[in-house]
């Protein structure tokens, strides 16, 4: 594309033709605005390419700065590099301690849902109060936050209000709610998950069946078999492509964590016809386990 020719003044005097207005916005303020944007960016990638090699303890320390985006982006990293770890910070004394206190005492909502997830992770008995205590925080997505921190405990404390937040009316509540009782691995939330399979939204039903299976229980395979039927999933409101992939692959493993004899057919098309690679995928290492 061409930029549209200049106007020209009328020279007022000789040959030689006057700047345009144009020509000197150019020269004196946007070009020089471009440069320094240019310097911004180099400068910011090189801060963060230096932030993302970080350790532990300057995470920690970040967690204390006056700056709230610094305070935030090392929450994540925390909970980021105890997802690989969860014995990360026990190599500093104290960290826990330190933790428990910040997730207490922050009123800087982003950096407390990230430390909810790291108190999780360390899986700290003494965060399991604070966590419970979370639940009441007048923020439904610091509420998730906390509840998927809850599952993350494997302590079973954590059961009763995980169950008792399937009265919530926010279905984001009640699917994590059951997310979190299937990684708790306890198998005396069984009975308080069941009702969640008729749910009215199909993402909390979905998470209750998953849930139930990692708890050893059967009772959610009708539901895992309507997850695994593309007719029905691409009905339900707002989900794409990829929500739809990841939730069959989730059932076709759901049916391989309970070996499943019934589902051996339908493992055995989705293996061969399903239009995803990784779903035909999941489901061949799912028949391996079946037929074992």
């Amino acid at each position: 594309m061409t930029e549209p020719e200049e106007p020209r003044s009328e020279p007022t005097g000789g040959d030689e033709e006057q700047p345009s207005a144009l020509r000197t916005f150019l020269g004196l303020f946007l070009v020089p605005l471009l440069v320094v944007l240019a310097c911004v960016a180099v400068f910011i990638g090189f801060g963060w390419i230096a932030y993302d090699r970080q350790s532990t303890s300057d995470y920690l320390n970040d967690l204390h700065s006056s700056w709230k985006p610094r305070r935030a982006q090392a929450a994540y990293e925390l909970s980021k590099i105890l997802t690989a770890d969860p014995t990360a910070l026990d190599e500093e004394p104290g960290t826990r301690e330190e933790v428990r206190r910040l997730f207490a005492e922050t009123d800087d909502e982003e950096m407390k849902r990230y430390l909810a997830l790291v108190l999780g992770y360390t899986r700290d008995p003494e965060a399991v109060p604070l966590l419970i205590g979370a639940l009441d925080d007048p923020s439904s997505e610091t509420r998730i936050y906390a509840l998927w921190g809850l599952g993350k405990t494997s302590d079973p404390r954590a059961v009763p209000p995980l169950l008792a937040s399937f009265a919530d009316p926010d279905p984001g509540i009640r699917k994590t709610a059951a997310f979190g009782l299937g990684e708790l691995g306890d198998p005396e939330a069984i009975p308080g998950l069941a009702p969640l399979l008729q749910d009215a939204v199909a993402d909390v039903r979905w998470n209750a069946a998953l849930a139930l299976a990692n708890l050893g229980s059967d009772l959610g395979v009708p539901v895992l078999y309507r997850m695994l039927d593309r007719s029905l999933t691409t009905q339900i409101p707002d989900i794409t492509p990829s929500q739809a992939e990841e939730a069959m692959i989730s059932a076709v493993r759901a049916l391989a964590i309970l070996e499943v004899e019934s589902s051996r057919d339908l493992l055995e098309r989705l293996s061969k016809d399903d239009s995803s690679l990784k779903v035909r995928q999941a489901a061949i290492e799912a028949l391996r386990i079946v037929d074992s």
